[in-house]
């Protein structure tokens, strides 16, 4: 029986399984490249839809940057509020996301403006223009950018269908994320903590392996969850590079000229995954497959029932 998680797919998202499941029932026969081929490019298209809030993000970044104009009444970062508002909202009227998830985006809304004034307040980065819509120097759109990423994660446990083995117990979890959170601000005045939460982090999750599937008739396939932490946490790299680059912020490197964002920020991006796995595990609770379930670590590398 499909878990409770399939079930509450999203109509749009029921759509994207069927065409999932219609794609793969050609893998019968197709040998085994082209079998993976096409298993990949359905995962891709599936990851693609996980990432539509923060998509639609940088599209509105990119072109307001370009083409917005700069005698315009209304300021690009008040548009850009608005813009991202209107996102939201249609989001939810297209039925594109749950009110349940709403909650946890709006919270990564809270969690990352806060975290937004005081880094600015010591000058971590800083932004461009004016405008109406601002608190404490801080225009209101950048709060919709971490809730993209809260999108992403609780979108991705739906389409996907994730469970893991070994999870650490999560009051453990919520105590780690807490004093990543809090790191990130005490580190300009005390120790900086940073590695020694990765060395944590890495003792936490280290037996942890997430279970997914392309669909609910495929077989189960998994990873180590530092894996998925890693690779997520490259992802906002890329997407952050191209954000600077529209001038929705600039580091202090940054500032005669455009140039590529350090690769040190990966490890503020991979300690933001803690705070975003610990937040979407309140909304979905980390479970195990049942002992019958069929796993696969991947082409070649079957692994007991």
């Amino acid at each position: 029986m499909p878990s409770e998680r399939l079930w509450s797919l999203t109509p749009v998202e029921q759509r994207l399984d069927s065409w999932a499941r219609r794609r793969l029932e050609a893998l019968h026969g197709q040998g085994r490249v082209r079998g993976f081929l096409l298993e990949f490019a359905v995962f891709t298209v599936k990851q693609a839809w996980a990432c539509v809030f923060g998509a639609a993000m940088l599209v509105l970044l990119v072109t307001t940057h370009l083409w917005y104009p700069e005698a315009a009444a209304l300021s690009r970062s008040d548009a850009l509020v608005i813009g991202a508002v209107a996102i939201q909202a249609l989001m939810l009227l297209l039925r594109l996301e749950s009110g349940r998830e709403l909650w946890v985006i709006v919270l990564f809304h809270l969690v990352g403006t806060v975290m937004e004034i005081f880094k600015t307040s010591v000058g971590s980065w800083h932004y461009g223009g004016d405008g109406l819509l601002w608190i404490a120097g801080v225009p209101l759109y950048t709060g919709f950018m971490y809730a993209a990423v809260g999108s992403y994660m609780v979108r991705v446990f739906r389409l996907f269908d994730l469970h893991f083995d070994r999870y650490p117990a999560r009051w453990a979890t919520a105590l780690l994320g807490a004093a990543v959170y809090a790191n990130f601000f005490g580190h300009h005045y005390v120790f900086d903590a940073r590695w020694v939460l990765l060395a944590v982090i890495v003792v936490l999750y280290a037996r942890c392996t997430m279970q997914f599937r392309i669909h609910r008739a495929r077989p189960w396939r998994r990873m180590p969850i530092l894996a998925a932490f890693t690779g997520v946490a490259f992802f906002i790299w890329i997407a952050e590079n191209i954000a600077t680059a529209a001038g929705a912020w600039i580091y202090p490197n940054q500032a005669d000229g455009w140039e590529l964002v350090s690769l040190s920020k990966l490890v503020s991006w991979f300690l933001l995954m803690i705070i975003s796995v610990v937040l979407v595990t309140f909304v979905y609770r980390p479970r195990p497959l049942a002992d019958t379930a069929e796993v696969v670590r991947g082409p070649g590398h079957e692994l007991s029932r």
